[in-house]
């Protein structure tokens, strides 16, 4: 035994069925240390995690605390053992408060009265403050934003003794800034001794924060290293097992005619709140248009404007020189608008059916999938298969249900139903989230392929570095509105950023210019 581990797994079996999901799998990190555990979907690196915070239990192999051999049957067995994980989908109660949520499971905790509970604040805030992860401690979950929620997941862990912290893909929902900040967290954690485990598969955020660095790949563990001892494209390397094209700008195409014209829209929240303030856009054949902008500004909602979902109080909507005339989901089907959501199991894919009825979902009304109101059932199986294989789609089975594919095969079958439609207008919020290095390349070719085949994307992403890979043109949101446009030759990951913080309003052009200069 090597010393100074304060967790170590040895010789890990997994199984699903027919499915190995962990082959003798060796993984070992210190006390005081932040450990990234890379690879890419489906690699095996979550089902590590989950049988260390007690979700799986393994089929065989040894885990040891401090090198005292551990049993853990779940996650109770984890959080005695100074276990806690946060997961990627946050385990919260909507309806409780933050400081609720967090005390839950204490014995008879909404019994001891408001005395008890403001006691229980104060404890909360303090061990938040200390941490740098300051959150409103009395007011409801559902009423804080993304990265609020995953700051009351992580005091949680913390508030019940937490030694070893494991995070699961931890930025996925975040804001630049906000990983920014998440980072400090962690470090601070690592200062106080505590042991951070990252599964995640972003290269930057590894190699600027990560002491050790361990790389999955088909459910075996390939090599952990030091990150003074390697970089990016090394690490690229080892997760897909060769070598990488490095990331280059797509190739600007002369663009087409106006396909989509947004003009003085003005669209509301489900609150009530005004989300899209007079905005004006346009999108032409044969250019990605990306738009950036912090969450909340009203990306979410023009996304579902364009896609039938979201109705609209002023202003017009053009697309292929037809004015849109009410929200209809069916009708911007039919019309050529195809739609990758930002959550693909909410609300591109069903989760508990096969890929096949996830395929129908679009075309099932077609004379090519059905015929007199009934389903052609032994066409669609072959379609079904042709598609798989074309976007190489790895699951055992077209009936498998798609809940048990990784995440990147998941957005491939979303992209093969949307592009087989084909689209005049592919708006893609978020494509990539989630998605390691491989499957981040898969989806960026599928964008370019479309541009370069006369359509129009329209990317809505928080990923900066993204946006300004893939786009013509970059448009900026700010309180609903298109605060700044540049080519995508011009676009600068610094002038956005000023206008993603609103710096470059009139009133503001002065300040702009002193901090740009």
């Amino acid at each position: 035994m090597r010393e100074g581990y304060a967790i170590e797994m040895r010789d890990i079996c997994k199984q699903f069925g027919p499915v190995i999901a962990n082959d003798h799998v060796d993984f070992a990190a210190r006390a005081g240390e932040i450990h990234a555990l890379m690879g890419e979907n489906g690699a095996g690196k979550s089902t590590m995690m989950c049988m260390l915070s007690g979700v799986y239990r393994p089929n065989s192999g040894e885990i040891r605390i401090d090198n005292v051999p551990v049993k853990i049957r779940s996650p109770k067995d984890a959080m005695k053992l100074g276990i806690g994980m946060v997961f990627q989908n946050f385990r919260l109660v909507p309806t409780l408060t933050a400081a609720e949520n967090i005390v839950l499971g204490e014995k008879s905790s909404f019994l001891r009265g408001p005395k008890w509970m403001k006691n229980k604040q104060a404890e909360i805030k303090g061990i938040a403050e200390k941490f740098g992860l300051t959150f409103p401690v009395d007011v409801p979950v559902w009423q804080l934003s993304v990265g609020e929620q995953q700051r009351v997941e992580i005091v949680k862990t913390l508030y019940r003794g937490a030694g070893i912290i494991i995070l699961d893909e931890p930025t996925s929902v975040l804001t630049p800034g906000e990983a920014d900040q998440l980072f400090d967290t962690l470090r601070q954690m690592k200062n106080e001794g505590k042991t951070v485990i990252l599964t995640t598969h972003k290269l930057k955020e590894v190699m600027a924060t990560a002491d050790r660095i361990s790389v999955m790949r088909k459910g075996r563990m390939i090599h952990t290293i030091d990150r003074s001892e390697t970089n990016e494209r090394e690490l690229a390397r080892l997760m897909v097992g060769k070598e990488v094209a490095p990331e280059r700008k797509a190739s600007a195409r002369t663009r087409g005619r106006p396909l989509l014209k947004v003009e003085a829209l003005e669209v509301h929240a489900d609150h009530g709140r005004k989300a899209l303030d007079d905005l004006e856009l346009q999108v032409h054949e044969g250019e990605i248009v990306g738009i950036a902008g912090v969450a909340g500004n009203g990306q979410k909602e023009l996304a579902e404007v364009l896609n039938g979902l979201r109705s609209w109080k002023k202003g017009s909507i053009v697309f292929n020189g037809q004015e849109i005339k009410t929200a209809s989901v069916r009708h911007m089907i039919e019309a050529g608008v195809a739609h990758v959501p930002e959550n693909r199991m909410k609300s591109g894919l069903a989760g508990g059916l096969g890929a096949v009825d996830n395929l129908l979902f679009k075309s099932y009304r077609t004379d090519k999938r059905s015929r007199f109101g009934f389903l052609r059932t032994s066409g669609n199986r072959d379609w079904s298969k042709s598609l798989v294989e074309k976007f190489d789609v790895k699951t055992p089975d077209i009936d498998t249900p798609v809940q048990q594919m990784s995440g990147g095969n998941q957005q491939k079958l979303l992209f093969a139903r949307e592009i087989d439609h084909d689209p005049l207008l592919m708006v893609a919020v978020h494509p990539t989230q989630g998605l390691d290095v491989g499957a981040t390349e898969g989806v960026h070719r599928l964008l370019t392929e479309l541009r370069d085949a006369g359509r129009a994307v329209l990317l809505l992403s928080e990923d900066l570095d993204e946006v300004l890979q893939l786009s013509d043109r970059v448009l900026v949101m700010y309180n609903g509105r298109i605060v700044g446009e540049m080519s995508g030759d011009e676009a600068d990951r610094e002038t956005i950023g000023m206008y993603m913080a609103g710096m470059y309003g009139h009133e503001d052009e002065k300040l702009a210019e002193e901090v740009a200069g």
